[in-house]
């Protein structure tokens, strides 16, 4: 029995540690796993005993790329336990910050992280020499996202403006005019971003996915809805563990999510995009459609289409909303803490980012539970692998990997954003 062993040691084009083991035996893929085995940092451990006011900030570490959806997540428990309502501008300024962090988000990824798969580059500074204005116009586009995020939250990583009941500081309309006129030129590139990925090669792969992810009577989702999916999933946030359950599973120290009933699910640009397409404006559905896109996308290759269709969303989003702002007479709403506990769910780039806090009279944490979209795909991302690699079984290894690193890459995992590693171990029967 030859057992063959690839090993790639550093993967710089996804966030965080992780290591695959693919089995073939018998010409046939026979285990896929993909392993993440960084420690654990703890966060729930550390959120337990802090006040609901610290929350924001904290949760906003365990992510550099996208700490909006871990803001907001919080706030939204937050004030859900408290009976808060944040109304009026002031959800509309929570709905343009998580704009600034899409579009700086899916920009890294579609132009830096992905692109250079499709392309047969081994990274984005080697695609850059042929494809120069491609890559600055990324650059441009998450600088834009950035920036958005800079003047609402105070700063562009970690923001510090975020609070429970609204921010702690309103911008003016002055201070958002000149991010417009960066937001207009970024969805000029965004249109012909979308454009250009649709030319990529694609495999053929159609997936059986079941779809989850918010759904807003009005809105494409990024802070409010139910949890629907294109099965018969349709309940409100604080109902999420009725259906959904993480397990330990003994190849990652990440938990694994699952439905209840049936297993495996997706969460991100796929399954937003297919259970709200009608809640995008006639102008991106349009666009989607001239990519060569329906209302449902099941090819995970394609994803990258997706996200780059989001960020022309956004952008739209983002300059509508700033449109109609007008400064609100307060920054937050008032708080009353209470003992009870609190839900919140919002989109995060990458899927849905769900928490559940117990607090206690004065607003203290008893405990915190966060489930972060890289673990809910985890299952999925697997299938996804053994899927892609059973035609290709017989080809030579690096082939094998390559492909399989892109399948990942298909889902811009967060495994913990902080180290780039991917090992990729082929055994051969």
């Amino acid at each position: 029995m030859a057992t063959k062993t690839i090993r790639v040691d550093y993967l710089a084009r996804v966030e965080g540690e992780g290591a695959l083991d693919l089995h073939i035996s018998g010409g046939r893929v026979t285990a896929a796993r993909l392993r993440i085995f960084e420690p654990p940092r703890f966060f729930e451990a550390l959120l337990r005993g802090r006040g609901y006011a610290e929350t924001p900030d904290i949760v906003a570490r365990i992510c550099g790329i996208c700490p909006i959806a871990y803001q907001m997540s919080a706030v939204h428990a937050i004030e859900k336990a408290f009976g808060a309502k944040v109304y009026g501008q002031l959800r509309a300024l929570r709905r343009l910050i998580y704009c600034g962090e899409w579009i700086e988000s899916h920009a890294l990824h579609v132009l830096m992280l992905h692109a250079p798969d499709f392309l047969g580059y081994s990274d984005a500074i080697q695609m850059a020499r042929d494809h120069g204005e491609a890559v600055r116009n990324g650059l441009a586009l998450k600088k834009t996202g950035n920036e958005l995020m800079r003047v609402l939250g105070g700063r562009e990583v970690h923001p510090v403006n975020v609070k429970a009941g609204g921010f702690y500081r309103v911008p003016t309309r002055a201070e958002l005019a000149p991010v417009a006129e960066s937001l207009k030129r970024a969805h000029e590139i965004a249109v012909a971003l979308v454009r250009w990925v649709a030319t990529f090669p694609f495999p053929d792969l159609e997936r059986d996915y079941e779809f989850v992810a918010l759904r807003h009577p009005d809105e494409y989702p990024f802070n409010e809805g139910r949890l629907v999916s294109n099965r018969d999933i349709d309940i409100d946030i604080s109902a999420y563990e009725t259906e959904f359950e993480e397990r330990h599973v003994a190849h990652s120290t990440a938990l694994h999510s699952s439905v209840k009933r049936r297993g495996a699910y997706l969460v991100g640009p796929l399954a937003r995009y297919a259970l709200n397409f009608d809640r995008l404006p006639p102008s991106v559905q349009a666009l989607a459609r001239e990519a060569g896109l329906g209302p449902v996308c099941r090819n995970p290759f394609r994803s990258i289409i997706v996200r780059a269709i989001e960020i022309v969303y956004a952008c739209e989003e983002a300059l509508r909303l700033i449109a109609d702002y007008a400064p609100p007479e307060i920054a937050s709403v008032p708080i009353e803490p209470r003992a009870s506990p609190g839900f919140g769910c919002t989109e995060a780039p990458r899927g849905i980012c769900w928490h559940r806090y117990e607090f206690d009279d004065e607003g203290t944490i008893v405990t915190a539970r966060i489930v972060p979209p890289t673990s809910q795909n985890q299952p999925s991302i697997e299938a996804d692998l053994a899927a892609v690699a059973a035609p290709i079984v017989d080809e030579p290894g690096d082939v094998i990997r390559d492909r399989c690193e892109q399948s990942i890459r298909n889902y811009d995992p967060c495994i913990s954003c902080s180290a780039h590693f991917l090992k990729l171990s082929v055994h051969r029967a």
